[in-house]
């Protein structure tokens, strides 16, 4: 147990400790109630007998979306187009950041490059010629359309640029003493150097595509082609197709309100970045500096 000299100290990180239980108390109570929500009844939601605890247990809003082909459908659109969108983020962020990491005598025009990047990440187009782009293109309507406008995350480059920029010099010069390539340089001592790094922004590309909605409201226009956030966002309990589910007349008596069954969507979306998380928690503490230097 720590020892304290002063009676301030003591009550210093005594203040510290409540001020951060009260604050992560504040973000865990609200998900605990989403939670209890979910596992509740309808009349003890519409009650607001629920809080922190489910009243009257029930998985039945659980058992219509496993059981709604549609929601099934939007799960395994959105699980491609986070392997397809992470995949390709992760592929074009190395290139282009390893790329721009190259001092000016490496690379010439670098600077003209990585200009063009910082006014794109900061001037934007704006919806209507992002979307007659797109369109124009025939991707419409396709997983492509999800994955391809967004495949160069330029925030993200510029984070992984700084890192690799922040390298060892030393042993840069001692590859290219041996004879090494660029490619082989990018692909055996930069990549492997900055893993953490790697880690970090592809985690940020992932929960960015999983929890992306708005462009699958206006870029998909079949229900069988929209990726879960956006069928979630347009679903309500009385679209349910429950003709081929197994649940018992009870069960679809007792079928959740609105206001329960939404609280299960958020769950059910929620639950696969809830258990990623924890596994690339190591990378983070690694790369809590990164881009914290710039060029």
């Amino acid at each position: 147990m720590r020892k304290y000299k002063t009676w301030s100290n003591f009550l210093f990180d005594s203040v510290v400790v409540l001020l951060l239980l009260i604050f992560g108390l504040s973000c865990l109570i609200p998900i605990l109630h989403v939670v209890a929500l979910s596992l509740s009844s309808k009349t003890a939601a519409l009650a607001g007998r629920v809080y922190l605890w489910p009243v009257e247990f029930t998985i039945t809003p659980y058992k219509v979306l496993v059981t709604d082909a549609k929601f099934m459908q939007a799960l395994w659109v959105s699980v491609k187009r986070v392997v397809l969108g992470g995949g390709l983020n992760l592929i074009l962020t190395v290139i282009t950041a390893f790329a721009l990491s190259q001092e000016e005598k490496d690379f010439p025009g670098r600077k003209v490059y990585m200009w063009f990047l910082v006014f794109a990440m900061l001037f934007g187009a704006s919806l209507v010629p992002w979307y007659f782009v797109i369109k124009a293109t025939g991707l419409m309507d396709s997983i492509w359309a999800l994955v391809v406008p967004g495949a160069l995350p330029v925030y993200n480059t510029i984070l992984l640029m700084n890192f690799f920029r922040n390298l060892p010099k030393e042993i840069k010069e001692s590859a290219i003493l041996d004879g090494i390539s660029p490619v082989q340089m990018m692909l055996r001592i930069c990549v492997p150097l900055a893993l953490p790094a790697i880690a970090t922004v592809t985690v940020f590309s992932i929960v960015g595509h999983w929890n992306n909605f708005f462009d699958g409201l206006l870029l998909t226009n079949t229900p069988s082609k929209m990726p879960l956030q956006t069928y979630i966002q347009t679903l309500t309990n009385k679209n349910i197709d429950v003709s081929s589910s197994s649940l018992t007349p009870e069960e679809l008596e007792v079928l959740t309100s609105l206001k329960t069954f939404n609280a299960a969507k958020i769950v059910a979306a929620s639950l696969p970045i809830v258990v990623f998380y924890p596994f690339m928690q190591r990378f983070f503490v690694s790369g809590l500096t990164l881009g914290s230097v710039k060029e």
